[in-house]
């Protein structure tokens, strides 16, 4: 098994930790409905940049 030579430091793994987080989902608002929808996915009223891609 391996062994590293020196001791991490602290901030070290710090730096290596950061990019583990958790990022938040980006919302936009439906053009047709107003409703909260993530970004680049079509509305569930069938409407994506301002256009009609599904008929519902």
């Amino acid at each position: 098994m391996a062994v590293s030579p020196r001791r991490v430091s602290k901030s070290r793994k710090g730096m290596r930790n950061s990019h583990t987080a958790l990022k938040l989902t980006t919302l936009t608002i439906c053009s047709n409905c107003a409703k909260y929808i993530k970004s680049h996915s079509v509305c569930s009223c069938g409407y994506y940049n301002k256009k009609q891609i599904i008929k519902r």
